[in-house]
C-alpha cells in the first residue's frame, strides 16, 4: 500500500511538472548559466568534472548549510528555536565532529566520488547543455531520489537500531544526543556505505544528465543538515515539501534512540507504527503548553 502511494505521489509530480514546465516562461538566467555550462565542458574532462566537480559540490554545499545552524548557537534571539535547549553545543563536540568529517569525507566518501566518471560511462549519462532537463523536472527527479533512499534509509537504519549489532556501527552517530547540523555525516564508515547506497539507488532509476547528480547531492544535504540542525525553524520552506519530517522528528530519534528511523518522509513512521513514542511525546507537550 505504501509502494502504491509513493508511486502514486511520483506520478502527481511528473504530471504537475508537465503542466508547469509548459506555461513556465524562458529563465533569464539561462543564457549565462549556458556559457557557464559550456566553458567547463570545453576546459575540463568528462572525469575532471565528475571527480573534482562533485566532491567541490559536496564539500562547499555541505559547509555552507552547516554555517547557518553552527552561527545560531551564538545569537540568543535564535535560542527560542531549539529543540533540546538543555543540551548546549559545545565547541569541543563540535571540534571533534569535524575532524571524523574530515576523515569520512576524504577517506571513505572521495574513493566513491572518484568512481563517479566511470558511473556516468557506463550509464551512458550525458554532460551536454542541450541535453540538461529543465528545473521543474530536476525537481521532480530530486523528489523521486528522495522516496527512493527514504525506503532504504528506513529499513536499513531500522537495521542498525538492532540490539546486537547498534553498538558496533549506528552508535557512533548517536553520541550527540542532540544533534547539530555538522553532525549530520557524523557516522561510523560502515554506516557512510551502508546508509549511503540508498543515495545510488535513485541515481540509477532517475538520472538523464550528470547535473541531476549535484541536484541530488544539494537536496539531500539541505535535507539532512535540516533535519540534524537542533533547531525547529518557523518559515522553513522544506516543510512544504509533503510529508517532511522536519528536524523536531529526526531530533526525538536522538533524544529517543527508538522510532522515526526515516530520513525525509513520514509515511513509512506512520505505517509501521514506529512514530508512536514521538506521537506521545508532542502530545505531551501540547499538554504542558495548554496547561
Amino acid at each position: 500500500m505504501a509502494m502504491n502511494d509513493s508511486a502514486n505521489i511520483l506520478s502527481s509530480a511528473y504530471l504537475a511538472v508537465e503542466y508547469v514546465d509548459a506555461v513556465l516562461p524562458e529563465n533569464p538566467f539561462q543564457p549565462p548559466l549556458k556559457h557557464a555550462w559550456n566553458y567547463m565542458l570545453d576546459n575540463y574532462t568528462k572525469f575532471q568534472i565528475a571527480t573534482w566537480g562533485s566532491l567541490i559540490v559536496h564539500e562547499l554545499v555541505y559547509f555552507v548549510l552547516c554555517l547557518p545552524g553552527f552561527l545560531f548557537q551564538f545569537v540568543p534571539f535564535m535560542q527560542k528555536y531549539k529543540i533540546q535547549q538543555d543540551k548546549p553545543e559545545t565547541m569541543e563536540k563540535q571540534w571533534r565532529c569535524f575532524k571524523m568529517l574530515l576523515f569520512n569525507h576524504f577517506c571513505i566518501q572521495f574513493p566513491l566520488i572518484c568512481g563517479t566518471y566511470y558511473f556516468t560511462e557506463f550509464f551512458s549519462i550525458p554532460y551536454d547543455w542541450d541535453s540538461m532537463p529543465r528545473w521543474p523536472y530536476l525537481l521532480a527527479q530530486c523528489f523521486g531520489c528522495a522516496v527512493v533512499e527514504d525506503t532504504w534509509h528506513y529499513f536499513l537504519h531500522r537495521l542498525l537500531h538492532h540490539r546486537r549489532i547498534y553498538k558496533y556501527i549506528h552508535k557512533v552517530h548517536h553520541e550527540f544526543t542532540s544533534p547539530f547540523g555538522m553532525q549530520a555525516e557524523y557516522a561510523h564508515p560502515a554506516e557512510t556505505i551502508i546508509l549511503g547506497a540508498g543515495f545510488f539507488i535513485g541515481i540509477m532509476i532517475f538520472c538523464n544528465h550528470v547535473f541531476l547528480l549535484w541536484a541530488w547531492v544539494t537536496f539531500r544535504l539541505l535535507e539532512t543538515i535540516d533535519v540534524h540542525s537542533g533547531y525547529d525553524i518557523p518559515l522553513n520552506p522544506l516543510h512544504l515539501i509533503p510529508f517532511y519530517a522536519g528536524a523536531r522528528f529526526h531530533d526525538f530519534h536522538h533524544m529517543n534512540f527508538v522510532g522515526n528511523y526515516a530520513s525525509t518522509f513520514t509515511w513509512w513512521d506512520k505505517l509501521l507504527n514506529t512514530d508512536s513514542q514521538y506521537n506521545k511525546h508532542m502530545q505531551k507537550q501540547g499538554d504542558k503548553k495548554e496547561q
